[in-house]
């Protein structure tokens, strides 16, 4: 079952005025279903389907909530009733297929409400009827003061709006006003029998003050409008008002208690919010004092931060003279170091070709050496030589054959001799 909002009525979950008001409607229309092939726009819970299936020939049930058509099949039933799952703006039947088609308290639920008066006309057989009721907007209005506009009403109507709708597609619209009255009956205590006479004091009606709008529409004259009267079973409505006036008694002697435990309680947090607020004074000056030094730390900071922006400045200016001396250093040092670079390659030059002058001075020590060394040889040799000779010579210069030519006078002259 679909959640209960209160729209739907459902019996026995509604207060008994509410469910005559729903209930009485379909007792009128059911006046006009006898024989009849009828069709319930929004039959919600089904009891009205139920009841206009008790004249009717057969009777169709619509409602949008697939839950709640679920639930009417289960518990109004009947050979001649059936339900379905559809939207009162697009309906699944043929053109003319209905003689009798009501519906209450749906159009003011529908954004585009003139799309069911124009299914109604569409599905209505020739000499058919189609039975709309509405509250009306000023008296639904005065009455929801306190709790706010109907959050499930789409669009809401006063009484000449609601029935230039209704005459834009049906030429022939009867309208009834729908509202609680205060009656007198006279009962017989005995008697069984429904049969009634009903004298209406004459008034002027005011349809701006009505609860509801019915209107009977049909695209033939219809015959009459005479007033209906639905007396519920409850009709004692002095017990039935003393019997509330009593609950009423007993939930104001309730709520009066209520009310002097309420008024404890006020006097007890009026003596808290009293040393609530005798704490927040105290706290407040505290919070005052505190905001004081708040302040003077707040220029003191307010200062430094001068100081510190000027330190920083101070700073950042030294700070550039030391990046800029540390450029020039730094190109200075370039500069020298290129130099001493062209320097050390001069040098290296220098030195490479002095290195080569002396390797070639080595070579040449290492031939003089050579040669010294073959010459001392050779010098030696020759005082070997000279020196054997020497001795040869001497050997020759005293030996008696030299001797004996110096006597004689032949021979080589050697030495002194």
């Amino acid at each position: 079952m679909a959640e209960f909002t209160g729209e739907r009525v459902v019996p026995g979950e509604v207060a008994p005025d509410l469910w005559n008001e729903h209930y009485a409607r379909y007792v009128f229309a059911s006046r006009l279903a006898r024989g009849k092939r009828v069709l319930d726009i929004g039959c919600g819970a089904g009891y009205g389907s139920e009841t206009l299936s008790r004249t009717a020939l057969r009777v169709v049930g619509i409602d949008i909530a697939p839950a709640v058509v679920g639930a009417a099949r289960r518990t109004y039933t009947g050979e001649n009733v059936h339900y379905a799952a559809a939207s009162a703006e697009t309906l699944p039947f043929a053109d003319g297929t209905f003689d009798l088609i009501v519906s209450f308290e749906v159009i003011e639920h529908l954004a585009n409400w003139p799309s069911l008066l124009a299914e109604a006309r569409r599905l209505l057989a020739p000499g058919g009827q189609f039975i709309v009721s509405t509250p009306n907007k000023l008296y639904y209005a005065e009455s929801r003061k306190e709790s706010g506009p109907n959050p499930y009403h789409a669009h809401e109507f006063e009484y000449q709006p609601f029935r230039t709708a209704l005459l834009e597609q049906f030429p022939h619209v009867a309208m009834f006003l729908q509202n609680h009255v205060q009656a007198i009956a006279f009962q017989s205590a005995v008697a069984s029998s429904n049969a009634a006479q009903i004298a209406i004091q004459e008034a002027s009606l005011q349809p701006a003050e009505s609860h509801f709008f019915l209107a009977v529409c049909a695209l033939i004259p219809q015959t009459g409008a005479p007033t209906w009267v639905y007396l519920p079973s409850t009709a004692n409505l002095l017990r039935e008002r003393e019997r509330h006036i009593g609950l009423l008694e007993s939930e104001l002697a309730q709520k009066n208690q209520w009310l002097e435990a309420c008024r404890a309680e006020h006097a007890r947090l009026v003596e808290m919010f009293r040393a609530q607020a005798k704490e927040l004074e105290e706290r407040a000056e505290w919070a005052e004092s505190l905001n004081h030094e708040l302040a003077a730390s707040q220029a003191r900071v307010a200062q430094l931060q001068l100081e510190f922006a000027t330190e920083q400045q101070s700073n950042r200016t030294a700070v550039q003279g030391y990046e800029n001396k540390i450029t020039e250093l730094e190109a200075e040092l370039r500069a020298r170091t290129e130099a001493l670079q062209q320097i050390e390659d001069r040098l290296r030059a220098e030195l490479q070709v002095k290195l080569d002058e002396l390797a070639h001075c080595v070579e040449l020590l290492d031939k003089a050496e050579t040669t010294v060394v073959e010459r001392t040889r050779w010098a030696q040799e020759l005082e070997g030589r000279a020196a054997h000779m020497e001795g040869l010579l001497n050997m020759a210069a005293h030996s008696r054959w030299m001797r004996l030519g110096r006597v004689i006078g032949v021979g080589p002259k050697l030495g002194n001799s």
